[in-house]
């Protein structure tokens, strides 16, 4: 199914429309093309948009194992990368279609892997485009900031 053939229905966040799906190796071409709509306008606005560059970072970062696509109503709407480190968790990739955010999607999956973590004692390790509307979002969901770089800033979620 998919859910951008339409007009996207109303979601007044009934979690049980929001699932869970394997990512496989084979689905590299699908998981970049959601990546590079839910981050084109951040890249656009600081002038860093390029679709070999996106291809590369993905490529460098891509973990099928510990990947997961978020699923709206069975149809593929973003995905997530959450990987256990020796530090915790390192949350490599969360994307949602930007047809589907500001709808508590992104919440919804944040506090499912918050829970994860806590079930383990683990912190989350996360870093987010500078000047991209990732940053509030992680400083909402609990996450400090850590460090900063030219182009990225990172944040930590302690552990319990």
């Amino acid at each position: 199914m998919n859910p951008f053939s339409s007009p996207m229905p109303e979601l007044s966040l009934n979690p049980s429309r929001i699932s869970f799906g394997e990512v496989s190796a084979g689905d590299f071409d699908e998981v970049l093309e959601l990546r590079i709509a839910a981050m084109k306008e951040s890249l656009e606005r600081i002038g860093r948009f390029d679709p070999q560059r996106a291809r590369e970072r993905l490529k460098d970062s891509f973990h099928p194992q510990h990947s997961s696509f978020i699923l709206l109503d069975s149809g593929r709407i973003g995905f997530h990368t959450f990987r256990p480190t020796d530090e915790g968790f390192h949350l490599d990739h969360l994307y949602i279609h930007p047809l589907c955010q500001g709808l508590g999607i992104g919440s919804h999956v944040m506090g499912v892997l918050i829970r994860h973590a806590k079930e383990k004692r683990k912190a989350i390790r996360v870093g987010a485009l500078r000047d991209s509307g990732s940053n509030a979002f992680y400083e909402r969901h609990g996450f400090v900031k850590l460090s900063e770089e030219e182009w990225d800033i990172h944040y930590v979620r302690a552990a319990g």
